[in-house]
């Protein structure tokens, strides 16, 4: 199948089939993505890094990545957190991972409208899906995981429900393309939503300190409008090192390209691209030269710490590039008004919810500025 992308890519500051070609470098033949060379492979980064592959029109490799998941799915929908050279690692089985199966597959279809390919895939969503919303307690939060013994450990990571918010958003269009109805996931959607945006009272909060706390509720549409622009505002300068990067953690003197490239997601799909094409632009120049760009880089000493090649770092940077640009038709997927538009919310409505607070406006006018231009 041929993929075809739009024009602006021969424009834009990265060269997609480098990025491509040096993830589809790692992957080994039964499909499996590890982060690095010889490094080990946890089921939402395989996912992210297939996104990459499919973005760079490494089709078929996408699609073996994503048999892969099919195959080494438990019983139960879930997956292993981490394994190695075909052995499991770590026993643990986490919801995010269960669930992040949704966004692959659905990104892989905007691209290639490929339905047999969803269909396939179909049971595996649905179960990776089910093993969730299983564990989402009475205030809508879902609990992180079951460990090697199954028992579920009562915590919520905002991180990780924000993830979860994503992969059920995309697993209703997934039954929606098979004529399938899942009343059961659109209330635990709602239930979910309502407990990132009113009530993060719920979630680990020992984890406000790592800035993916910070955007995830904004990527996954949790957040919208001036809600978005407000939370970006509020911690902007916790996590962000003008000109250099995000910080992975708040009190650490490192900044990483995947959150770097992440936030740039999270702006870009608020409808902040000025910004977001800033803040990509800082990425730009943290690269080797086989295509793989830096893990993270700390300051002031300018060292590139930890040294590995990681394969969903290159898909991070891919997906804010086509986010930015629609380089393919799955630029769109985190986009709140592509799923606006898919609730069928007017554009006038659209810019209602962007003007309904003046006075929260204005403590962000440079932000609010980019969003009504």
């Amino acid at each position: 199948m041929e993929l075809n992308l739009t024009n602006s890519i021969v424009t834009t500051p990265v060269d997609v089939d480098l990025v491509a070609s040096s993830i589809a470098s790692l992957q080994k033949e039964d499909g499996e993505i590890p982060w690095h060379l010889g490094g080990k492979t946890d089921p939402w980064d395989h996912v992210e890094s297939a996104m990459g592959l499919s973005i760079g029109g490494y089709l078929k490799e996408a699609e073996l990545a994503y048999e892969w998941m099919a195959r080494m799915q438990l019983e139960d929908g879930s997956w292993y957190s981490s394994y190695r050279d075909g052995r499991v690692e770590d026993f643990t089985r986490e919801t995010n991972m269960s669930s992040y199966i949704a966004v692959g597959v659905f990104h892989h279809y905007l691209i290639t409208k490929d339905l047999a390919f969803v269909r396939d895939m179909w049971p595996t969503v649905s179960s990776g899906l089910d093993y969730a919303v299983a564990l989402q307690a009475d205030e809508g939060e879902i609990y992180w995981a079951r460990d090697c013994s199954g028992r579920i450990d009562p915590m919520a990571l905002l991180t990780g429900c924000s993830s979860i918010y994503m992969s059920l958003k995309c697993g209703l269009e997934i039954a929606s393309l098979m004529g399938i109805k899942r009343p059961e996931w659109e209330q635990a959607l709602r239930k979910l939503g309502s407990a990132i945006k009113y009530k993060q009272h719920l979630f680990n909060m020992s984890k406000a300190r790592y800035s993916m706390d910070w955007y995830y509720p904004v990527i996954c549409g949790a957040l919208t409008g001036m809600d978005a622009v407000m939370r970006i505002r509020r911690l902007w300068e916790n996590f962000v090192v003008e000109g250099l990067g995000v910080r992975c953690v708040s009190d650490q003197p490192w900044v990483t390209i995947a959150e770097t490239s992440e936030l740039t997601i999270a702006l870009a799909s608020s409808g902040l691209k000025k910004k977001a094409e800033k803040v990509f632009s800082w990425v730009l120049d943290k690269r080797y030269e086989d295509g793989f760009y830096w893990c993270g880089v700390t300051f002031p000493e300018g060292v590139i710490w930890p040294e590995e090649k990681i394969t969903w770092t290159a898909a991070a940077v891919l997906i804010a590039l086509d986010t930015l640009y629609e380089i393919t038709p799955a630029g769109s997927l985190f986009k709140h008004s592509f799923w606006q538009s898919i609730e069928d919310i007017t554009q006038e409505r659209q810019y209602n919810l962007y003007l309904r607070d003046r006075e929260k406006a204005s403590l962000a006018p440079l932000f609010l500025e980019e969003i009504i231009e």
